[in-house]
């Protein structure tokens, strides 16, 4: 089941030094969750200075219960750099699924 998550930054005045202090274990995930296919895309969300001011992933876990459970561990959250986060169901489509080698067939 793949989810679509799209996390705001806290807008206190440590919000950034949140961010910059947690980011290297938040990455360090990354490689893990890809070889894992878990972690289809992630980006970052940049104000219009282009100061990172969230993040948005497209996640693909069997479960919501075994997505939240990831969720609670990420840095991001268990740091307090993510104060408003939307999650919800998606699907990927065909063309990009084929490029990253998973099956294509649509969820109901």
């Amino acid at each position: 089941m793949q989810f679509l998550l799209i996390a705001h930054d806290a807008t206190d005045e440590q919000a950034a030094e949140r961010r910059l202090a947690a980011r290297e274990r938040h990455l360090a995930q990354g490689p893990s969750l890809i070889a894992n296919g878990q972690a289809l895309f992630g980006t970052a969300i940049l104000d219009d200075e282009g100061r990172m001011v969230g993040s948005m992933m497209v996640m693909d876990f069997p479960s919501r219960a075994q997505f939240d459970a990831w969720l609670a561990t990420e840095p991001y959250v268990t740091d307090g750099v993510w104060a408003d986060i939307q999650v919800r169901p998606c699907q990927a489509g065909p063309l990009f699924m084929a490029a990253l080698g998973k099956p294509t067939t649509p969820r109901n």
